[in-house]
Parts: C-alpha cells; structure tokens; sequence
C-alpha cells in the first residue's frame, strides 16, 4: 500500500532543533521504514497519546499516526521533550 505523508505544521519547527546528521537519518527512516510499513516499524503509544505511533532514531523520536493510507507526523523532537509537546498538538 502507498502511504502519502501530511507534516503538522510545527514539524518544520521541530527540524529547526535537530543537529544535520540526524536530520539525514530522520529523513531516510521517514521515506525507507516509516511510509513503506507503518504498522511494523511504528511501536503503539500509550495513555492520551494511544492512537498514534513512534519510530525511534538515537535520542530522537517521531509521533505519527496512520489512517488509512495517510500518515501524520505530529512531531520530530528529542525524547525528553517530544511527548508532553505531541500531546499539546493532538488532533
């Protein structure tokens, strides 16, 4: 199945605080793993954020959610930090 990939808005932000080479990973994981299986690579988050999903890449995670054949990247953020701000931006 072929995924299409929708950013919330503050995603670009996010990037802003993320050193290059694992921006370059972040964006290889996005494109290899996180578009072509979802489901596999993407673990389950619990608790208010139970419907969405994270891959993880060194200290750095994305919070995603898959419908149907769309996928949304809520955030792009350091591990200490990306939870409490991916629950302020919940949709």
């Amino acid at each position: 199945m072929e995924f299409e990939i929708f950013f919330h808005n503050d995603v670009y932000n996010d990037l802003k605080e993320i050193p290059k080479e694992y921006l370059i990973k972040i964006k290889e994981a996005i494109n290899n793993k996180v578009k072509e299986k979802p489901e596999f690579y993407g673990i389950p988050l619990k608790g208010s954020l139970k419907p969405y999903r994270k891959f993880r890449i060194g200290d750095y995670r994305i919070v995603f959610k898959v419908k149907g054949n769309k996928i949304y990247i809520l955030a792009i953020l350091h591990r200490k930090k990306v939870y409490k701000i991916a629950g302020n931006r919940k949709t």
